[in-house]
């Protein structure tokens, strides 16, 4: 796992490679163990490198092809490379290393752009091909490396994350208020935009692509093109178990020890499962116990399924103290404000392997290809909750006014909803339409959001996906907006702030295009989650884990900013600086603080979300 950056500049002044330098160090992170810059002509690419296939110097990035004219800089994994390397080979092309990278880089030279849907794994590349002074870059198909670019006058500027931009001192950091207004309801920004004016984000499985005439972006895969399979039961069963079981193996491929992070769930028990039976050796399984947990979490179960598969199983406790501290760490390290608090345990845990293990296998995906939310379940049934929606918005207007009665009135408002868009983005928010978040901003910046509507990107997807059932709606609109826009950020964000690579086998694409094909009654069946994944694996995984009720782990920010947090998040929002912003309205503030503490309403995931806008204005606006 790597971190790239890169400027083309076709103004014909030469990039100073001493700059490319800089980008890429802000990088180091990602990628400790070697790093590099190469120009060629208008571009200049860099790249720092987390070694994990071919360790020897034969692996250094940038890569050029032999007379110079092609240069790749890449981040990620491309776990079919062995099978791509053998067609090349076939064709009679050389390598002078073991590399994945190599093989993108050949991959290009002999297909061209159509190399790049070959590619199953996760990744963000840039191909500079000077024969035709052209910049390649491009994402894997669910978003699971990320990408970010500025356009310029006469070029572009890129990187792994948003921080190597703003060193290329390219960009003035402005703050992008439409999706500010998105912010706000969701906690991150979906879809191209980012928060930072001026800087976009590639979307997945989508090729930029620029020359001296112009600039580009269309998509080389798109879940839109999945073609409906009538696959009957008992071979769907079959078929997903052997995706699965092919994934883990390609995902063990690796020149330094490969983990797993075992929850005790389904998703991760499966990874166990399949990874004891192809790893060679004995399986380390990391489990974490937090401080903060309400009970003893996933210990007394991971336990169990270690011992079933007899890895070599680690259990750590981890301490959250001085989360404040944690807090501000991981505003940096997403360079955006990020209301996922998941991220927490995850950045917890990671730095205490730091070290330790380079590459950890980790389930996410898999709620959202086999359905696994317990709104899945809801959308199976829309009819009905549709209809009961207005009888209960009745009776709650009876009720006295308490955090649990707004949280089941937010619920049946959704349900009650006629646009289908804005339903499926209401599940996807703890903000209530009739309570707009916007209100705790200043007058004069509200305006300015009130421009732009917060639901475009759930109307955008919803427009593509008219034909489906309400299910398989949901599920397509987590895997275009939910997965990548909040779950693989945290994953790349919380885990290459440590140089940890976390592979996720539950992504793999023959696996998630096989699955999304299939109907929604393969995936939700008599409300039971999941129901296809728990047939493919009786027999693999034990009982317990498949009949077991879902555990999710929450962290409890929305207790700690009514408690332990309560002081730090009034200090910051005092802090002159966040004054003289003018971004809040002071007393809708104070209101939403009060509300809170008193528990009259859980305002926690709105003062959550604020509180990483002000610290994120601090360290990048002001």
């Amino acid at each position: 796992m790597c971190g790239i950056c890169g400027i083309v500049d076709y103004s014909g002044s030469r990039t100073d490679e001493s700059l490319l330098w800089s980008m890429t160090k802000v990088l180091h992170h990602r990628g400790p163990d070697d790093s590099g810059v190469a120009s060629s002509g208008p571009a200049c690419l860099g790249q720092s490198r987390l070694s994990i296939i071919d360790l020897t110097e034969t692996g250094h990035q940038p890569m050029q092809s032999d007379d110079g004219l092609i240069t790749l800089s890449y981040n990620g994994e491309v776990y079919n490379f062995p099978e791509l390397r053998r067609r090349l080979e076939d064709k009679g092309v050389p390598f002078r290393s073991t590399s994945d990278t190599e093989v993108i880089l050949q991959a290009y030279i002999q297909w061209g752009e159509d190399a790049f849907v070959m590619f199953n794994g996760m990744f963000a590349l840039a191909i500079w091909d000077a024969r035709i002074q052209t910049l390649h870059l491009v994402r894997d198909r669910f978003g699971i490396k990320p990408l970010y670019y500025s356009t310029l006058d006469s070029g572009i500027v890129f990187g792994s994350e948003i921080k190597a931009i703003i060193k290329s001192r390219k960009i003035s950091p402005g703050i992008n208020f439409a999706g500010l207004h998105e912010y706000l309801y969701y906690g991150t920004l979906g879809g191209e935009p980012t928060l930072f004016d001026g800087v976009l984000e590639l979307l997945p499985g989508h090729h930029l692509k620029l020359n001296r005439e112009k600039l580009t972006t269309k998509p080389y895969w798109s879940v839109f093109n999945i073609q409906p399979c009538d696959d009957d039961e008992e071979t769907a069963t079959a078929k997903v178990r052997d995706y699965l079981d092919r994934s883990v193996k390609a995902h063990l491929i690796s020149d330094v020890p490969v983990g797993l992070f075992l929850s005790g769930g389904i998703d991760s028990s499966a990874l166990a499962a399949f990874a004891s039976k192809h790893h060679q050796g004995r399986l380390q399984t990391f489990t974490a116990g937090f401080d903060f947990a309400h009970n003893k979490g996933e210990l007394p179960l991971a336990r169990k399924v270690a011992e079933h598969y007899g890895t070599d199983h680690h259990e750590l406790q981890i301490r959250g103290e001085n989360v404040q501290n944690i807090i501000e760490r991981l505003v940096l390290s997403h360079d955006e404000p990020f209301a996922d608090a998941a991220n927490i345990p995850l950045y917890l845990l990671c730095e205490e392997l730091k070290g330790q293990v380079k590459v950890v296998l980790q389930g996410d995906g898999g709620d959202e290809v086999f359905a696994g939310y317990r709104r899945y379940n809801v959308f199976s049934h829309e009819k009905f909750w549709r209809f009961m929606s207005p009888f209960a918005l009745a009776m709650g207007k009876l009720k006295r006014s308490s955090a649990s009665h707004h949280r089941n009135m937010r619920f049946f408002q959704a349900m009650n909803n006629n646009d289908p868009a804005i339903r499926l983005a209401l599940m996807l928010t703890m903000e209530p339409h009739d309570y707009p978040p916007a209100d705790v901003i200043s007058p004069g910046i509200r305006g300015e959001l009130l421009k732009h509507d917060p639901y475009t990107r759930y109307r955008n997807v919803y427009d593509k996906l008219k034909h489906l059932d309400p299910v398989q709606r949901a599920l397509y609109t987590d895997m275009l907006i939910l997965l990548p826009d909040i779950f693989l950020e945290k994953v790349d964000k919380s885990t290459m702030a440590q140089s940890m690579e976390i592979r996720v086998p539950m992504l793999d694409g023959n696996l998630v295009e096989y699955v999304m094909s299939l109907p929604s009654k393969m995936k939700v069946r008599r409300c039971e989650k999941k129901w296809l994944l728990r047939r493919a694996l009786r027999g693999v995984v034990p009982d317990y884990i498949l009949d077991a009720p879902k555990k999710g782990f929450g962290v409890p920010y929305s207790y700690w900013l009514r408690t332990s947090l309560l002081d730090y998040m009034k200090s910051v929002f005092t802090d002159p600086i966040i004054q003289q912003s003018g971004l809040f309205d002071n007393r809708q503030l104070e209101i939403r603080i009060e509300d809170h503490v008193s528990e009259k309403r859980d305002n926690g995931f709105l003062l959550y979300k604020l509180l990483n806008l002000a610290l994120w204005y601090r360290y990048y606006i002001a």
